[in-house]
């Protein structure tokens, strides 16, 4: 067999990275990890490709000659799906589909030859096996919850490396909260599944052995969702691990506000080697969070929780929703106020939407407030529902937040109010080995920010103001520049074309 994996691509989000990647010469931030980890469950005698196209084209030949075309996606990228599932269909390719998007709705791709659903350790040998019978069904569904330390090592070796920021690996899936727009305990639990020390450290071996050095991505739906053997086994596992390689990974993952809470478990993080968590932060309405049952962030201050994790280490990036039906006018001040004060540099704000199967789609269904397909977009302003408020009030308001917080002026201000918090490990001791590619992306950034960009004298500000009072803190700071870049360009983007600056 020769198997084609195709990974569509992103439209330009938060999550894209697009514009911090043109400034570096990178393709893509993230690799396809459910796919790599997909090739390594195929047979060992198939002949495997795998074509990302975040970081390089789909071409006619490389869909001729596969047997089959195995796609995975997340919702927002369902356009891309449809032009790589017609193209395939168009030049006789068999396809084989699996992943969120399909689990979410395979009603809507008639022209799949193959949907293999839910988690893939269970639907996937089940179709191998009819597969190689000649009596393959079109539909491989289950709710059963595999195991997962029986999942591979995801297969690097298809993988260009040199194409991305960051790779990543899987600890653990589920989550112990039942958030109502959240439809993560739809397809993974709400009882997280880990995976065993060994199999963690081989994970980490993999991708060092290939040469990687640098940021890490645990890509856990809750990293701390089992914080007894987090702290007890894997974390110092994982310390002893880095020491021993003088610290080649800085780990980043996301988890829950309540992390705070627990001193023994940010220090043994930042011990093994984690700087940045995100955090569904959502709101600061009370009663918003109460609607969406976001217990975990409810009666405690999250501005203090916030600089809690900033002083242990951590850099924290933020998730938030707007179009709650308990938010009030103000909600966009409110908003715009807690992010410039939580020094929450990378600040990702979007409306409210409905995955389907949540308990917020079945709430309003009852209520028949449903619209539209969800796009799985937190920029494009879309809503698959009907607002309490005012949609043009709460579109408004929107754009109001995205171009407060990401104008050079604030941005940078944000910046500062982190720095000021931030308390990095002075123990640890990463591996810093400067490329001819760090050169060449350090002169792009001079080139975009500080020549082309409209609002280049907040940068230049910026780049002496901690050259000379912060300049250890240098190149963290210019990696925000960069970030800052691409959320500044793709707020513009974001708004009606008349009131673009």
């Amino acid at each position: 067999m020769k198997i084609l994996l195709v990974y569509p691509q992103y439209p330009d989000t938060f999550w894209s990275f697009r514009h911090a990647l043109r400034v570096i010469s990178k393709k893509a931030a993230f690799p396809p990890l459910g796919l790599l980890t997909v090739a390594s469950m195929l047979p060992p005698e198939w002949e495997k490709k795998l074509v990302d196209m975040n970081a390089a084209s789909l071409t006619d030949d490389a869909i001729r000659w596969a047997d089959y075309v195995f796609i995975s996606a997340m919702v927002v990228q369902r356009q891309s799906v449809k032009d790589v599932i017609a193209r395939c269909k168009k030049l006789g390719a068999k396809t084989v589909a699996g992943g969120p998007l399909f689990t979410s709705e395979p009603e809507k791709f008639d022209d799949v030859d193959y949907l293999v659903l839910d988690e893939g350790e269970v639907t996937l040998p089940l179709f191998l096996q009819d597969l190689e019978q000649g009596c393959a069904k079109r539909v491989y569904t289950s709710t059963e919850r595999p195991d997962i330390t029986k999942t591979p090592i995801p297969m690097w070796s298809l993988l260009d490396m040199k194409k991305y920021t960051t790779m990543s690996i899987q600890y653990s899936r589920g989550c112990p909260y039942n958030c109502e727009f959240c439809d993560i305990i739809i397809l993974n639990g709400n009882r997280p599944r880990t995976k065993a020390r060994d199999q963690v450290l081989a994970e980490l071996d993999a991708l060092y052995r290939r040469g990687w050095r640098q940021g890490v991505f645990v890509v856990d739906d809750n990293f701390i969702g089992n914080k007894r053997k987090l702290k007890a086994e894997i974390l110092p596992s994982i310390e002893e691990w880095q020491q021993a390689r003088k610290y080649p990974f800085g780990l980043f993952t996301e988890a829950s506000i309540n992390l705070a809470d627990d001193e023994a478990l940010m220090n043994a993080m930042v011990a093994a080697g984690f700087d940045t968590v995100f955090i569904g932060i959502e709101t600061p309405n009370e009663e918003s969070l109460a609607e969406c049952n976001k217990f975990q962030n409810r009666e405690r201050d999250l501005v203090e929780s916030v600089k809690v994790i900033q002083n242990h280490g951590f850099q924290v990036q933020g998730g938030f929703i707007l179009g709650f039906d308990s938010d009030p006018v103000s909600i966009f001040k409110s908003q715009i106020n807690f992010i410039q004060r939580s020094g929450i540099v990378t600040a990702m704000v979007g409306l409210l939407n409905a995955p389907r199967g949540t308990r917020l789609y079945q709430r309003l269904h009852k209520e028949d407030r449903l619209l539209g397909e969800f796009t799985g977009d937190n920029t494009d302003c879309s809503m698959n529902f009907i607002p309490k408020m005012d949609r043009e009030t709460l579109i408004n308001g929107y754009h109001q937040i995205m171009t407060t917080i990401y104008s050079s002026k604030d941005f940078y201000t944000r910046v500062k109010t982190f720095l000021k918090e931030y308390r990095p490990h002075k123990k640890k001791k990463t591996i810093s080995e400067l490329k001819p590619w760090h050169l060449w992306a350090f002169a792009r950034l001079m080139w975009y920010l500080g020549v082309r960009d409209r609002e280049r004298k907040h940068y230049w500000r910026f780049f002496f103001s901690t050259l000379l009072k912060r300049p250890r803190t240098f190149p963290m700071s210019m990696s925000f520049a960069v970030y800052g870049f691409h959320f500044r360009t793709v707020a513009r983007k974001s708004l009606p074309v008349a009131n673009r600056r």
